[in-house]
Order: structure tokens, then sequence, then C-alpha cells
């Protein structure tokens, strides 16, 4: 699982690298990743990190190149990760026939149906297996430090990577953030449509695991920070698959005020990157916060 680099930008004082490696998690295939490292990372001195995961359809670069987020990571000090969104040449049968399902649409989570079970395996390949190829590098980041953020398919995979660490007691990332998350996926479309795929027990299954609504509602009163913001104008919202209204009453009932949870509308704003990069460094010193207390 040695790492292969495969071009590296200087951004910001720091260095966008692209690497690649042979996935285990992922039946064998080569896997891409970028990762951004702030000037002051050295051997002497690890950095804390933030993941990204982004939304169907995208790689590993879209957020690197248009989510406005390397400058602030750059200014706080803070590494970012951005894997890709699925597995890349399966061969699964029916993996490439459409957008929202397969190739750039993982979902974030480890496929149980046999058919897709050896490659859709994006929560391992993120959570375990990542973490321990850019360790075993030698790269200078600190994963007793991480904090995770997504957008859209994305925000789902950041909010039940979260609230999975946080229920297990394990607390793998200390902070999670969202732009436009499909918050409630055992009741939306794309989310059902996932499931049934990936999964053998369908949603039934993926209500237990991969949906941040109803995860939140099994917390009780361990402390939590989430930050989820979603635009008006979205019209992904407007037709129902997001449903962040949903995931915030949950976390109302539950017992969560605005300062644990907040959820915020954005007046006007769709599901593009203009959207993500308007509030980008805002998610950045969110996350800094915790990764540097």
């Amino acid at each position: 699982m040695s790492l292969e680099q495969v071009s590296v930008n200087k951004a910001f004082d720091g260095q966008l690298f692209k690497y690649k490696f042979k996935s285990a998690a992922l039946g064998g295939l080569s896997a891409n990743f970028n990762l951004f490292l702030p000037g002051n990372a050295s051997e002497g001195s690890k950095v804390p990190l933030l993941t990204f995961l982004s939304g169907l359809t995208c790689t590993e670069d879209n957020a690197a190149q248009k989510g406005h987020f390397l400058g602030p990571a750059a200014k706080e000090g803070i590494a970012i990760l951005f894997p890709d969104t699925s597995p890349r040449g399966a061969g699964v049968e029916g993996e490439t026939d459409s957008w929202d399902f397969g190739v750039g649409a993982g979902f974030y989570l480890n496929a149980t149906d046999p058919k897709w079970s050896k490659h859709y395996n994006m929560l391992t390949h993120i959570t375990l297996e990542l973490p321990q190829v850019i360790e075993a590098a030698g790269i200078p980041i600190d994963f007793k430090r991480q904090s995770i953020f997504g957008h859209s398919m994305g925000g789902h995979g950041a909010l039940t990577f979260y609230l999975n660490s946080v229920l297990s007691g394990e607390k793998r990332y200390r902070s999670v953030s969202a732009f436009a998350p499909i918050a409630n996926p055992v009741n939306c479309a794309w989310g059902q449509k996932a499931f049934a795929g990936y999964l053998q027990g369908g949603v039934e299954e993926a209500r237990e695991r991969y949906d941040a609504t109803e995860l939140v509602k099994r917390l009780g009163k361990e402390p939590v920070h989430i930050l989820v913001d979603y635009g008006t104008g979205d019209n992904f919202y407007k037709q129902g698959q997001l449903l962040p209204e949903n995931f915030l009453k949950a976390a109302r009932d539950t017992g969560y005020d605005e300062f644990q949870v907040r959820v915020r509308a954005q007046e006007g704003y769709d599901h593009s990157y203009f959207f993500i990069s308007t509030f980008g460094e805002d998610h950045v010193h969110f996350h800094a916060n915790f990764l540097k207390a």
C-alpha cells in the first residue's frame, strides 16, 4: 500500500499533493487522493487533519480546486485530505449506468450486497485505510486531531462518520460540518436508491448506520460540535433530497441547542461550488476551534 506521488502544486505557501496507491479496501484497485499540507508541517511539527468528502459525480479534485479551503487552512496550520467519491475501474455491471449510483456515487458506506461488497467500501477506505497509508509514508499529520466536513453526499458521509464515531465512544473526529448534506437519506430518493443497491438489508440496514437524522436521535447527552449550511435556492433542497429540517428537529428533540448543533439556512444560495466557496473559510475556522484546542 505504498504511496506514489502523482503531482504537487505550491499553494498558499503550502503544497497540494496528489497520491495514488493500490487500495485493499477497494478490492485492489488504484485509488487517488489529494492532500494539502500547510507550510508549517514538518517531521518535528505534525499538523491536525480536516477531511473533505465530496458530492455525487465528483473526484478528489473538485473541492481542492474550487472549495476555497486551502488559504484558510494554510493560515490555521491545518492539513486537508480530499478522497475520491467511489472506487474506479471495478467493472461491476451497472456501475456507470447513472450519475447518482456507482462510479462517483459510493455513498460513503461499506457495501453488503455481494455484487458491490468487494470494491464499494468507502467507509473503511477513508476512516481506516487512508490514515494508515499516510502515517506509514511518514507524512507529518497528527491523527489524534481530526475533524471532517463534506458536501451533499459527502455531507451525509461526514455527518454519519462523525455521529457513529461519537456513538461508538471512539470519537475519531473532534467536529463535523456539512454543506447541503443529504441529511435524512432513508427518506429521500438518492438515499433509497443507494441503499437498495449497496446494502443487502436496504433502507432498514441503512437506518442503523447511514442516516444522520436517525443517528442523532440515539446520542443522548454526548457533547457534539456540528455545523450545517444549506441554500434556500438549492433545487435539490426544494426537491426534498436534503431534508435538513428533519435533522435539525431530531437534534433539538434529543436536547441539543444551537451551540452544539447549528443548522443555517443561507438565503438564495444553490447547490454549487459558488455556495461552498462562499462559506468555505467559515467552516475551516469552525473546525480550527476544536483542532487547535
